[in-house]
Order: C-alpha cells, then structure tokens, then sequence
C-alpha cells in the first residue's frame, strides 16, 4: 500500500503537529500527541481514537513498524512516513523511536462511570504537579484494577507527552479524567463511596483501614498534600507508617502502597 510522505518540517500539517508539545493547543484542538513504538501499538490495539500515525520511512523495510502499520489499515487510520528531521521536530525525547500517533483527548462521562460501578475503586489526585508521578499514579491504577481515576484542577495536563509517555500505556486502558474536585467528590459520596485521605497525623494505617468496599483514594500534591478546599470532604483518615528516619513518601509510591493494599484486601475478602 502506498502511504502519504510528509518530508519538510515547514510543512503546515507538521507545524500543526508540533504544537500540540504546548497545551494551550492541545486544549484548542482536543488532540495530542503519542510517542513510541509500544505506545502507539497500546493506542492501536485499545482502539484509542487516533486520527494519524506517522512512521520514520527508514524503519519501514526493517519490519520493526509492521504491526503498527498492519493495525492502522485495519483500523483505517490515516498512515504518514516521515524523514528523520520531521520526527525530531515533534518528538518530545532525546532519542526518538520513529513512530509518533496523533491522537483525540478521551471524552469520559464521570456521573455515568459512578454509577454504573458496584464497590469501585478510585484514584482521585490533588494537585499532583509532577508529570512522571501523575503518569506513574494513572498506570499504578491501572495495574490494581482501578475502575477510574480523577484528575483534579491544579494538576498538571494530563495530555502532557511525559504524563502520556510515564502512564506506559493505560492511559488507554481505563476512564482517566480531569474534572473539578469540589463537583466529582459530593457525587461519590452520594453513591456511598468512601473518600479516604492520607495524613501523618491519622491514628489508623493503611493497614489496618477497610478498604475492601467502595473506595476513593485521594493523594495530594508533592509539596502541600490534599488541599484545604478538599480535606473537609475526606470521610476515612489513613496513614502510611514510617518507622524509619525518612519524613515522607514520593506522591506515585503511596499511591501504589495504599492501592495494593486495597486489591489485597478485596482479593482475601473474595
């Protein structure tokens, strides 16, 4: 099959392309930009709602894109190839691997998820402002089972290439929404969903804590922890024990601790 070939960075389809590295266009066009071989296999096989793949023209006699361009075609998604400076021009990393997708932000229905999950298991991030930790938090998530995760106003895009690259591919395996806080959280508590934060001062572990029924675990930023506008609304106080010299952990690990310990119990209560 023959594929459209795209050889100049001046070309204005590439321009367009390459501002969707800076968010105010990602939020104007509601697209964004996949970087990877596994990656964009993970979107392909997902049926992420991709519009265009473009693929380094060097690699294609080498096979290595065979099962991307394969899945393009099946899916009917348009397919590019491109020279190596068109791929530089619009990857986000140091050494890029030839394949970038251009994708379509997700449309997820929060109130419709919330209701039709019995005793779910949600992450619910505050302000988390590092992308690797919002990125490593979503495919933590995804790891347990979570059956959504709800990005608060504050953190940071969740479109961003390093969040998209850090989730490893499940940013495309469940609901992962920006929504506001204040609106997301009174809806799970009407649906009985128990809001549990974490805090140094809480007198009941992880542990020790019933986390086995429906549950929202909310992680705060980096820095501040969970938000005042957000600490009135948390029904269950937990703490992470740190018998050692160490005074916090990183944002990603106590989420992942907290979630473990969570799917751990769901799976003795079975």
């Amino acid at each position: 099959m023959e594929l459209d070939r795209i050889t100049s960075t001046r070309n204005d389809r590439v321009k367009e392309w390459a501002s969707l590295n800076q968010k105010k266009f990602r939020d104007r066009t509601g697209r964004f930009l996949i970087e990877g071989i596994r990656l964009v296999e993970d979107a392909l096989e997902s049926d992420a709602p991709l519009e265009t793949v473009l693929v380094l023209e060097e690699l294609l006699p080498t096979g290595r894109l065979d099962r991307i361009v394969n899945l393009a075609n099946s899916l009917n998604i348009e397919l590019i190839h491109v020279t190596q400076a068109v791929i530089d021009h619009l990857s986000d990393t140091k050494s890029p691997q030839g394949v970038i997708a251009v994708g379509h932000q997700f449309h997820h229905d929060p109130e419709g998820l919330i209701s039709r999950r019995e005793t779910p298991l949600y992450l619910v991030l505050d302000n988390i402002q590092d992308p690797g930790n919002l990125g490593t938090m979503i495919r933590s998530a995804d790891a347990v089972g979570a059956d959504g995760v709800f990005v608060g106003e504050g953190s940071v895009d969740l479109y961003n290439p390093k969040v998209v690259r850090a989730t490893m591919g499940s940013l495309f395996h469940l609901p992962v929404m920006e929504v506001r806080l204040t609106d997301i959280l009174p809806i799970l508590k009407q649906h009985r969903v128990t809001v549990t934060g974490t805090s140094t001062d809480a007198v009941s572990p992880h542990f020790a804590s019933d986390l086995s029924g429906s549950a929202a675990i909310v992680i705060g930023s980096e820095a501040h922890g969970i938000s005042e506008e957000i600490r009135h609304m948390i029904d269950m106080w937990i703490s992470l024990p740190m018998p050692g010299k160490a005074e916090s952990l990183n944002a990603a690990v106590a989420s992942s601790v907290i979630l473990y310990e969570a799917l751990r119990q769901r799976l003795t209560k079975q």
